[in-house]
C-alpha cells in the first residue's frame, strides 16, 4: 500500500539520510530522509505533549562527523525467502559540512557479507554531494565496488527551476544523459528539511519525489511514515540532548506505473538537526542495524 500523498523523503536521510542497488539494493544517503509498507502506524504523541518542542523555532541543520557500526539483523533476514546471507558486518561514516553557500555531505557504507556457502564478499558505497542552501542546485559523486570491482558509478548535477517546481538532471558518467526531474522534486538536504518540518507539525504520512544521484533513472518516488515523536531525553551526546527527535520509515519507488515494491527501505531516528541513530536498513535480501559509534560536531566556518 502506498500512503497518501502529502508533502515528501528520503532525504537519505540519513536522512539520510542513508545510497542503492548493493546486493540488491544500496542504502541512501543519510541526509536523506528516507513508507509506506508499515500496515500499522503508530499514533504521534499528542499535540499538547509536543506544544514545548513546537513553540521554539527549529534548530539549523548540524555539521558533524558520525561513525556507525553495522551488524546483521537476524531476525528480519531469516524472514526473507529469498536470502542466502548468513552473516554481515560493516561500518557507515558520514559527513555533512557547512560550506557556506551549501551543504557537502560524503558518506561511505563498508560491508563484509556472507553468503550460505561461506563466501566472504566486500561491498562498498561512495557516496559525495554538494546541495545549495536554497535547494536549487545539487553535484553528485556515487560509487559502488564489489571485491574491489566497479559495479556502478553515477556522476552529474542538477537544477530545479524554483522551489517547488520541476527541473533537469544531467549525468556525465554511466554515460552523458538528462533526466527531467518532475515539479516537487527535492534534493537530500531540503528533503530532510521537509521531513524534520513534518514531524514538527504533526504529520504522520509524507510523500515526494526525490533526487539524490544515487541511480542514473532520475528522480524516484518516497513515502515517509512518522512512527512516533519525542520531547528532548538524556543522551550520551550532549548535541542531541536538547532536541525532540521522531523515528520514521521510508521507502523509495522507481517513478513507474507497475512500481508497487521498494528499492530500498530504512527505519532510523532523526533528531531535529538532521542527525540519525538506530538505522534498521533493508537491502532486500538482508537487513542492517546501524548503530551510532561516534559523533563529533563540525564548525561552521560561515
Amino acid at each position: 500500500m502506498r500512503c497518501p500523498p502529502a508533502t515528501t523523503p528520503t532525504g537519505r536521510g540519513p536522512h539520510s539520510r542513508f545510497t542503492r542497488k548493493t546486493a540488491g539494493a544500496s542504502p541512501k544517503l543519510l541526509g536523506a530522509g528516507a513508507a509506506v509498507v508499515l500496515l500499522v502506524c503508530v499514533p504521534l504523541a499528542r499535540a499538547a505533549d509536543r506544544a514545548p518542542q513546537m513553540a521554539a523555532p527549529p534548530p539549523q541543520m548540524a555539521a558533524h562527523r558520525a561513525l556507525y557500526t553495522l551488524t546483521l539483523d537476524n531476525n528480519a533476514t531469516a524472514s526473507s525467502t529469498t536470502s542466502d546471507v548468513i552473516g554481515a558486518t560493516g561500518t557507515m561514516g558520514y559527513e555533512v559540512l557547512d560550506a557556506c553557500d551549501g551543504w557537502a555531505t560524503h558518506q561511505q557504507l563498508d560491508m563484509v557479507v556472507t553468503n550460505a556457502d561461506g563466501q566472504n564478499v566486500h561491498m562498498v558505497s561512495d557516496y559525495t554531494t554538494w546541495e545549495s542552501k536554497d535547494g536549487l542546485s545539487f553535484r553528485f559523486h556515487t560509487r559502488q565496488t564489489t571485491d574491489d570491482d566497479v559495479t556502478s558509478q553515477e556522476d552529474g548535477d542538477a537544477k530545479l527551476n524554483g522551489s517547488g517546481g520541476a527541473g533537469v538532471a544531467h549525468y556525465t558518467s554511466p554515460k552523458e544523459m538528462t533526466k527531467v526531474l518532475p515539479v516537487g522534486t527535492l534534493f537530500p538536504m531540503a528533503h530532510t528539511e521537509a521531513l524534520l518540518a513534518a514531524a514538527r507539525a504533526g504529520k504522520k504520512f509524507i510523500t515526494l519525489p526525490l533526487f539524490d544521484g544515487t541511480s542514473d533513472d532520475g528522480a524516484e518516488d518516497s513515502s515517509i511514515v512518522v512512527i512516533d515523536a519525542k520531547p528532548p531525553t538524556a543522551s550520551a551526546y550532549p548535541i542531541l540532548s536538547t532536541l525532540a527527535s521522531a523515528r520514521v520509515h521510508l521507502a523509495f519507488f522507481e517513478r513507474t506505473p507497475n512500481s508497487t515494491l521498494p528499492d530500498y527501505e530504512v527505519t532510523m531516528r532523526y533528531w531535529e538537526n538532521g542527525i540519525a541513530d538506530d538505522l534498521v536498513m533493508n537491502f532486500g535480501d538482508f537487513v542492517m542495524d546501524a548503530k551510532l559509534k561516534d559523533l563529533k560536531p563540525q564548525p561552521h566556518r560561515c
